[in-house]
């Protein structure tokens, strides 16, 4: 029996970065700042103050930063696609170089040759782009898409630890934000590593790990804050 063939998930590894990277930061930083206000005795609405304006400040820093460095990237490869159409100026050079990309990857030079001639006699630059390059249509820089992604996905993370500083009464509140934040960021934990075909139980944990590390130095720092001020 043939097993049934399996989706390859490279296409997802743009806009699933920047989409884990939004939401992990969401809860991680708007549930720190809310444990860092309450543990310095702040009162309920000043948490929820320093909540939505984290949130809020924080989808906006994630979108232009995602929007900036992958821009940059988008730059990079702009740049090289427009050299390499100089570089396609010398038909017989470029067709060498591609021949030997292929007989590197274990074709026969005549093979090698032959491949070559027909895929730049297709499309000469999407050839060199995509062999020599690595630049390919699925896993290009999209500063668009990736910016949209880590705005909404931050937003999203932010109002989980939000709700529950919104839901629980003050005495109980560094506890409840804490316990829902953890299991938060391990769903997302768990779901980017199934997303991605990785072990869901060691990305949850570390996840979790560096959550926890993250929030109780926070809770700290606000508790010396509201023990000496």
């Amino acid at each position: 029996m043939i097993a049934p063939r399996r989706t390859h998930r490279t296409g997802r590894t743009g806009w699933l970065r920047a989409a884990v990277l939004g939401a992990n930061d969401g809860i991680l930083s708007t549930a720190s700042l809310v444990l860092g206000v309450a543990a310095a005795h702040g009162t309920h609405q000043s948490v929820l103050v320093a909540g939505v304006s984290g949130l809020l400040a924080g989808a906006m820093a994630m979108a232009s930063g995602e929007f900036v460095s992958v821009h940059s990237q988008a730059d990079i490869e702009a740049a090289d696609l427009a050299l390499e159409r100089v570089h396609l100026e010398d038909h017989d050079a470029e067709l060498e170089e591609l021949a030997k990309i292929y007989a590197g990857r274990g074709l026969t030079p005549a093979l090698a040759a032959e491949v070559a001639g027909q895929l730049m006699a297709h499309d000469a630059l999407g050839t060199h782009a995509r062999d020599e390059l690595g630049i390919t249509e699925e896993l290009k820089a999209r500063p668009g898409q990736a910016a949209i992604a880590s705005a909404i996905s931050f937003s999203g993370g932010a109002l989980l630890p939000l709700l529950a500083s919104i839901l629980a009464p003050l005495p109980e509140l560094i506890p409840s934000v804490a316990v829902a934040s953890l299991l938060f960021l391990a769903l997302l934990g768990a779901l980017a590593a199934h997303s991605g075909g990785a072990p869901v139980l060691r990305s949850a944990l570390r996840v979790c790990f560096w959550g926890a590390a993250a929030m109780a130095t926070t809770a700290i720092a606000g508790t010396l804050f509201g023990t000496y001020a």
